[in-house]
């Protein structure tokens, strides 16, 4: 056991050493931005190379671009709070603190900010004059589990996972008993409507709509190896029907995702192993044609900027970036 511990600390100290000595590359075009299938090279900016914005936080996700605002906003979930990037400065402040936990983050169709509180257990709408509105936090009477991750569908239905990860200990949010299964959800927030989407799911997490919104892909954590499934979206985009495996990740830890215009998925990627840790990007049949390789594993992803061409990565303890040519769907 004394081996294993000091393996284990040594291995956890030169991560972080890496971490803290990762550098920009200094030559274009960016190494850390490779294709896997020639068809992702039209996606690469020979010009531009992975950035990192901030750094110092305890676990990055749920990125979201404001563009009236030109600013970023994600979650550092185990801090209690959320975060702040302006673009024309590079200023990094506190958002909001307490954030219950938050996780994940995004916008509905009127630009209000969507958020997954893992310490309440709910989802909330921040209004348009910062007022924090309750919008779903039980289902037939029990409280949810922790809702994870978020998406918002042209017609103004709110989707959602609803794992149990922030109620499995202290460090992202508060121990609690499950009394639900598992389940994704659709909110319809003007009737106040809960209903269940998806409940053949096993610890559903982060989820992406194809640009055109007939696909719904959702990672499902609680198997192994980890997998995307994808769902067709039906009766009126209220329903989904069809699952089917997108796919495997083998020994890659899929998380956060986002589709760009071409319906291409960028998806956080990790598991704390060199090779591994970035995002993976995927076709629409699920071929992976493309990596971008970072220090740490990176939880979620969203595309913003001017063009909705930057690619903003939160990765464990920091947040980067990458311009790319291509935009993000929609929504994303």
């Amino acid at each position: 056991m004394r081996l294993g511990r000091r393996t284990f600390l040594s291995e956890s100290g030169a991560a972080a050493a890496a971490i803290a000595q990762w550098q920009p590359s200094q030559r274009y075009p960016d190494p850390l931005v490779r294709s896997l299938d020639g068809s992702f090279d039209r996606y690469r900016l020979a010009l531009a190379k992975v950035e990192k914005l901030a750094t110092g936080f305890r676990w990055a996700e749920g990125p979201v671009w404001f563009g009236d605002g030109r600013y970023l906003l994600w979650s550092d979930i185990p801090n209690n709070r959320i975060m702040r990037w302006e673009e024309e400065t590079g200023a990094v402040s506190v958002f909001r603190k307490p954030s219950n936990f938050s996780n994940g983050n995004t916008r509905d169709r009127r630009g209000r900010l969507l958020t997954c509180e893992h310490g309440a257990r709910r989802i909330t709408r921040t209004e348009y004059d910062g007022a924090i509105r309750p919008l779903a936090d039980s289902f037939e009477g029990k409280p949810l589990n922790s809702p994870n991750d978020i998406v918002c569908k042209s017609d103004g239905s709110v989707w959602f996972s609803d794992p149990p990860f922030g109620i499995l200990g202290l460090y992202e949010g508060f121990p609690a008993r499950a009394e639900l299964p598992t389940n994704l959800y659709r909110l319809d927030p003007e009737r106040r409507e809960l209903s269940v989407a998806a409940g053949d799911l096993n610890r559903p997490n982060g989820l992406a709509f194809s640009p055109d919104e007939s696909r719904l892909y959702v990672v499902e954590a609680g198997v192994s190896p980890r997998a995307i499934q994808v769902y067709d979206v039906v009766q009126g985009g209220a329903k989904l029907a069809n699952r089917r495996r997108f796919i495997d990740a083998g020994a890659g830890t899929p998380d956060g995702m986002r589709c760009d215009v071409d319906g291409n998925l960028w998806c956080g990627w990790g598991m704390g192993q060199e090779g591994l840790d970035g995002v993976s990007v995927f076709n629409p049949d699920g071929k992976a044609i493309g990596r971008i390789d970072l220090p740490e594993r990176c939880a979620n992803v969203c595309f913003g900027g001017l063009q909705r061409n930057r690619l903003f990565m939160a990765a464990s303890t920091s947040l980067y970036s990458l311009y790319v040519n291509t935009q993000g769907a929609v929504g994303g």
